[in-house]
């Protein structure tokens, strides 16, 4: 027998806290469809040890699911979708290192964290995929992402291969060490969702280059350079996005840009040895999931 959403609240009121890695896309090519299940983008990405940290508390059994970035009310209509969906109102707070609407996969994470959060906290008994794909439904709905979410729930590197949440897309990744350190600078934000909604044929084509090119020599550093050419191929680079790669590249190192946002990131010491004063993290290959309150 299935519970409401006031019965789940009553068994449940303690705060569960749910942990994703923060996800920098290199390339990707666009795949529309009618049902948000089945749409989304292949593609290639790192996901990160800086994450978004959701933690999720039951609203009171007539209360709305509010949500707070950084303590400040926010709407985030990935979340609110993923938990309407899941039939349940919860408090929602999310807090993250990483710049928003920056190419982080902010929103994607807070969905998809709020998806494992919830599960845990109202017993809803929902399998890692159906999670996965109430999020990634709900992200590609609110106009904000079309792959981040699959990508955060793998971790390590992971190349989108088909387009859409599990069942219907499909995933693989290059193994990489788990302490393999990552660089980035932001310059500022960018609007995800007015890039997506426009003519994306001449990125979607690149982004089916890339991809081609990377799953010949499926390596990290093939991975960055496949992306730089996608971000030039694309016309997605912003003067000084592409004044830091040029520097790192120039320092014998490897970057390029994370979409869609106006941010470079740069494999080990890259940005650092070209004169930067960047953000250090690593990659994170375990994904996404519950954890305990001290713990990512």
């Amino acid at each position: 027998m299935s519970m409401s959403a006031g019965e789940r609240s009553e068994r449940t009121a303690n705060p569960t806290q749910a942990f994703v890695p923060g996800h920098v896309t290199g390339f990707f090519s666009v795949h529309p469809h009618d049902d948000p299940r089945n749409a989304g983008s292949r593609g290639a990405g790192l996901a990160l040890t800086d994450g978004v940290t959701v933690t999720l508390t039951p609203a009171n059994e007539t209360a709305a699911t509010t949500i707070t970035l950084g303590g400040e009310s926010v709407e985030m209509a990935a979340v609110t979708r993923t938990l309407d969906t899941l039939d349940v109102a919860a408090r929602v707070a999310v807090e993250t290192p990483l710049p928003v609407s920056a190419g982080f996969g902010v929103s994607g994470g807070a969905a998809l964290g709020a998806a494992f959060a919830a599960n845990a906290c109202f017993d809803l008994e929902r399998t890692e995929n159906e999670l996965v794909e109430v999020a990634h439904a709900a992200e590609v709905a609110a106009g904000t992402g079309l792959g981040d979410v699959v990508a955060q729930a793998r971790g390590g590197v992971p190349l989108r291969l088909e387009p859409g949440a599990p069942p219907h897309g499909a995933l693989d990744g290059i193994p990489v060490r788990a302490d393999r350190r990552i660089e980035y600078v932001s310059f500022g934000g960018r609007s995800t969702e007015a890039i997506l909604s426009g003519d994306t044929d001449i990125l979607s084509a690149a982004g089916e280059r890339a991809l081609a090119t990377l799953r010949e020599a499926p390596t990290l550093e093939h991975l960055v350079s496949c992306s730089a050419a996608f971000a030039r191929e694309a016309e997605l680079l912003t003067e000084r996005v592409d004044a830091a790669i040029a520097a790192v590249e120039a320092a014998g190192g490897a970057a390029s840009m994370a979409m869609l946002g106006e941010t470079v990131f740069a494999l080990d010491t890259g940005l650092s040895d070209a004169g930067y004063e960047p953000s250090i993290c690593a990659i994170h290959p375990p994904g996404a999931g519950v954890v305990r309150p001290d713990a990512k």
